[in-house]
């Protein structure tokens, strides 16, 4: 049960083979046993998750049970949760309970899932390697030695170590993809607007972006059916027909027949297969190339002119959204208050010393730089300018492609600790995944193959608005074909 996929689960349920209770059992028990070592949880709720499986249960007896109930699903501690704590990584937030709960939250309630705990993750999302957590750093379990990747690493691990079938994170500038990269697990970052961000703690609001991270591209497509959806409530959320996104799988009874590859055309980047990629990087992906074209899909080389400013123009929009959004946190309202100050100024500027870590102050300090008067108009406005080019770039590229495929990650997960001193270094593991979250475009990880290591290498497949469907079934034939998807992690054995 711990390595089945959602639809196995869904039906096992059905079949009263198991149980939602003793399945929660099973996934709080290796919770128990592994996070010690992993710390991907902030959060265990372990009665609201056994009380959450004993309505699903009684649901299902009633006959009103749906793909999802009674089935375990961890959240990034990102989205506002009532009656959990909700501490986005940070001393700002670690005793805050939210008064309500997050669109995602509500989603997941609404199918009848079981709320099984909360993630860990870089404070207020704000990293590629989850090691800014004030929890501490997560560990990523194929070496505990090694990032998960970041932000979403706690989600990322806990699924890749079987600790929960289905978790929820977020993605800014590749906060979903390329954890899911490092930690062998598939994960997907709709297009902005399609998932809504109410309840979900802003970091930068035009790049926030709720996905799903599961084993398989499959799983993905029944999480993204709870998640996606208008919302009043959030003024970016996208007022457009309800999708069903497992319908081109060919997996549920009376579903279409999964579509073959003949005709799809890939775009290759030459910008992402050039030098500063791992050598078992770039042969695994063109192995995963080379098996598409194997299924009649076509490739082309593409270029992608601007994607190579995607980092400097992020870590300019940004850090300036963020400066904006986390002004909020002042120890006026919620959330940490210094003990000892002399006035309202020096009790702001003490909250905020003592409530936020370092990589959260250096982008606030960014952030506030490039908004201020004479470097408004240097940075920021042409941040702006240089974002409308690399979309235009995609714009361009889906004139001759269907999707744009490469490496998620330049490399494998790096040591703990590897990069902490050097924030450059850090923010180049995001190179690939940066392009798609400025433009608004959905992308997609999968698990393609293992570096010399024994590392996960990811595979990423970006296409263009509202393709989510067919991404997701792009990659459900590639991993009907292969099963890197379904390997379990060498430490944490089932």
């Amino acid at each position: 049960m711990l390595n089945a996929s959602l639809f196995d689960l869904g039906a096992a349920l059905a079949a009263r083979k198991i149980s939602s209770v003793e399945l929660t059992g099973l996934f709080l028990d290796r919770i128990r046993r592994l996070n010690q070592k992993l710390n991907a949880f902030i959060t265990v709720a372990e009665e609201r998750a056994l009380a959450d499986a004993r309505v699903a249960d009684e649901r299902r007896s009633r006959g009103a049970a749906g793909p999802l109930t009674g089935i375990p699903v961890a959240h990034k501690d990102i989205f506002c949760t009532k009656g959990l704590r909700t501490t986005c990584g940070s001393r700002m937030l670690a005793g805050y309970e939210s008064p309500y709960d997050a669109r995602v939250i509500e989603g997941f309630s609404a199918a009848g899932a079981v709320l099984i705990g909360k993630t860990n993750m870089d404070e207020f999302a704000m990293g590629s390697s989850s090691e800014s957590s004030h929890f501490g750093p997560v560990r990523n379990p194929w070496d505990a030695t090694r990032v998960p990747g970041g932000s979403s690493g706690g989600s990322a691990a806990a699924v890749a170590a079987r600790m929960v079938p289905a978790a929820t994170g977020t993605d800014t500038g590749g906060s979903i993809r390329q954890p899911a990269a490092l930690s062998g697990v598939s994960g997907l970052k709709p297009t902005y607007g399609v998932v809504s961000r109410y309840g979900m703690v802003a970091f930068a609001s035009s790049l926030d972006q709720g996905g799903p991270l599961a084993k398989s591209a499959a799983d993905l497509a029944l999480l993204l059916n709870a998640m996606a959806g208008y919302d009043a409530r959030d003024s970016t959320s996208l007022e457009r027909p309800a999708e069903d996104y497992t319908r081109a799988l060919g997996v549920l009874p009376g579903a279409d027949a999964a579509k073959p590859l003949g005709g799809l055309r890939i775009g290759l980047p030459k910008e992402y297969f050039a030098e500063g990629v791992e050598p078992d990087v770039l042969a695994r992906v063109r192995e995963a190339v080379r098996w598409f074209e194997s299924q009649g899909a076509s490739t082309l080389e593409i270029e992608l002119p601007n994607a190579r400013h995607s980092i400097p123009v992020y870590y300019v929009i940004a850090p300036a959204e963020a400066s904006s959004n986390l002004a909020r946190f002042d120890g006026v309202r919620y959330g940490h208050r210094a003990q000892q100050f002399a006035d309202l100024a020096d009790m702001y500027r003490r909250t905020r010393a003592e409530g936020f870590g370092a990589e959260v102050k250096r982008r606030i300090l960014i952030g506030t730089y490039v908004l201020s008067h004479g470097y408004y108009d240097a940075y920021y406005l042409q941040a702006q300018k240089l974002r409308r080019l690399i979309a235009r770039d995609f714009a361009e590229a889906f004139k001759r492609c269907d999707f744009v495929m490469g490496p998620t990650a330049p490399g494998t997960a790096f040591p703990l600790g590897a990069k902490t001193s050097d924030p450059v270094q850090m923010y180049l593991s995001d190179i690939f995944t940066i392009a798609a979250p400025l433009a608004g475009l959905p992308g997609l990880s999968i698990p393609c193959g293992f570096d010399a290591a024994g590392l996960p290498v990811g595979l990423q497949l970006v296409g263009n608005y509202f393709s989510e469907a067919k991404l997701l079934g792009a990659a459900h034939r590639y991993q009907q074909a292969t099963d890197w998807h379904l390997r379990v992690p060498r430490e944490t054995p089932l």
